[in-house]
């Protein structure tokens, strides 16, 4: 992986969106937002541990989910 990662322009503009809708939040709506995003991220991360755990054949213990 040679290349630096970056957004693309679509990815950029949607940034941007979701930054102007953020700052329109009160403090808890923006803390109810952040504690489902950390949530949505931990399912991403299994979901993507279970493909590879499945495409490469590996069995991944619960102890490796974080």
């Amino acid at each position: 992986m040679n290349q630096p990662l970056n957004l693309t322009l679509e990815q950029e503009f949607n940034q941007r969106l979701f930054a102007d809708q953020v700052q329109r939040l009160s403090r808890e709506e923006a803390q109810e937002m952040l504690i489902m995003l950390h949530e949505h991220m931990m399912l991403k991360d299994n979901v993507y541990k279970a493909l590879l755990s499945q495409d490469w054949g590996i069995k991944l213990d619960s102890t490796s989910v974080s």
